[in-house]
C-alpha cells in the first residue's frame, strides 16, 4: 500500500451509498442458505464468485436478487448487516447511510417487520459497540409499479423513527424518476428526506427529473450529469451531493477505464462528489478500495483525497453539531497521518 492509500485508509469517513443486500459475501450466503434449507444454484463459494462476473446492470441485478432470496429471518438480516458494519468499522467508517430494498423481500413473502428489525438491531449494536452512527434509507424498486411503491411506503410509515429517507434504485433505463413523483411527494409530506439513483445508465435528464420532480437532496451515482453543462453548473452552484461508486462503475461498464472516471472532472467542476462502495461483495471492494482504486489512474493528491472524505460528512444526513465533530476529528487525524 502506497503512502496516499495508507493516508486515505486511515481517515475516519462516512459511506453514503451502500445497499445492504449488496454486501452479501458468498461465505455468509452459503451459511444462511444451509441454515434455512434454501437451495442455491451453486456448489461452492468459488462458483458464486465466478457468477459475480457480469457485464451490465441487469445481469448484476439478476444474481443480486437470487442471492437475497436466501434471507428469511430477522437473524439473517441482522447477520448480513452486522458483517458489513464490522468491515466498515475496520475501514474507519464512522458513519454509514444504508439502503435497503423492502420489495425484494416482501415480494417473496418475507414480512417488512422481519427485514427492518434485523437491520435496525445490527445498527444499534454498532452504535453501542463502536460509536458508529447510521441512517437507514428505504428504496423503492423502480422496475416495479407506483402502486407497489405506495404500498411499501405505507409499511415504512410504521418505522418512521428508524427510516431517515426514501430512495429509488434498480433498473434505471425505461424507469425515469417521474414515474414515482407522487410517491415521493407523499414521502416528503410524511417527513422523509429523498434521494434517488439517477444518471448511472440513464441520461442526464433523469438527474434533472430527480431534482425538479422528486426534490431529492442527493443524487446517487450521477455520472451522466456531466453530459449536460447547464445541469453540471447547477449541481455545483447548489452543492448537490453525488454519491459516486467507482468500482461499481467499472464492473458494470458504466465507466470502462478508471483513467477516464468522471470523479476527476467532478472535482475540477467543483461538484460535491463522494466515494462509496455500492454493492461491495459483488464489485470487489469496500469503501477504502474504492478510494485507493482512483489514486493512480486520476493522479489524486492528498488534498483531493481529504476533500473527498470531507464531502462524505458534508453530504451526510447529520445534525450540524455531529457534522462538525466528525470534520474536526477528520482534520485532526489527517494532521497525524504521515
Amino acid at each position: 500500500m502506497n503512502e496516499l492509500a495508507r493516508f486515505v485508509s486511515a481517515l475516519p469517513k462516512a459511506e453514503l451509498h451502500l445497499h445492504i443486500e449488496g454486501t452479501f459475501e458468498p461465505e455468509l450466503m452459503f451459511e444462511i442458505a444451509r441454515r434455512n434449507n434454501v437451495r442455491i444454484p451453486y456448489k461452492s463459494v468459488d462458483e458464486v464468485r465466478a457468477a459475480y462476473r457480469f457485464g451490465n446492470l441487469q445481469d448484476f441485478l439478476d444474481i443480486y436478487y437470487a442471492g437475497a432470496g436466501v434471507l428469511r429471518t430477522e437473524r439473517d438480516f441482522y447477520e448480513l448487516t452486522r458483517a458489513y458494519l464490522k468491515k466498515a468499522h475496520e475501514q474507519n467508517v464512522v458513519h454509514t447511510e444504508i439502503f435497503f430494498d423492502p420489495q425484494t423481500h416482501t415480494g417473496r413473502g418475507i414480512p417488512f417487520d422481519t427485514v427492518i428489525r434485523g437491520i435496525h438491531a445490527a445498527l444499534e449494536d454498532a452504535r453501542k459497540e463502536w460509536g458508529m452512527t447510521s441512517r437507514l434509507i428505504m428504496s423503492f424498486l423502480r422496475h416495479l409499479s407506483e402502486e407497489d411503491a405506495f404500498a411499501t411506503l405505507e409499511q415504512g410509515l410504521r418505522y418512521r423513527d428508524w427510516i431517515t429517507a426514501v430512495g429509488l434504485d434498480s433498473s434505471e433505463l425505461g424507469n425515469p424518476p417521474s414515474k414515482f413523483r407522487r410517491v415521493f411527494d407523499r414521502a416528503r409530506a410524511e417527513g422523509f428526506l429523498a434521494v434517488a439513483h439517477a444518471g448511472e445508465e440513464g441520461p442526464a435528464e433523469y438527474v434533472r427529473e430527480a431534482l425538479d420532480l422528486l426534490h431529492v437532496t442527493r443524487i446517487d451515482h450521477g455520472n451522466r450529469s456531466l453530459d449536460d453543462a447547464e445541469l453540471t453548473r447547477e449541481l455545483a452552484r447548489r452543492q448537490i451531493p453525488l454519491t459516486v461508486c467507482p468500482l461499481s462503475n467499472l464492473k458494470l461498464q458504466v465507466c470502462r477505464d478508471l483513467n477516464r472516471h468522471p470523479v476527476r472532472q467532478m472535482l475540477d467542476e467543483g461538484l460535491m462528489v463522494t466515494i462509496n462502495s455500492d454493492d461491495p461483495a459483488y464489485f470487489g471492494g469496500y469503501v477504502n478500495e474504492n478510494y485507493t482504486a482512483l489514486i493512480e489512474p486520476l493522479q489524486l493528491t492528498r488534498d483531493e483525497l481529504l476533500r473527498l472524505v470531507e464531502n462524505s460528512f458534508k453530504a451526510a444526513f447529520l445534525d450540524e453539531t455531529m457534522r462538525q465533530t466528525y470534520l474536526e476529528n477528520l482534520h485532526q487525524t489527517a494532521g497525524q497521518v504521515n
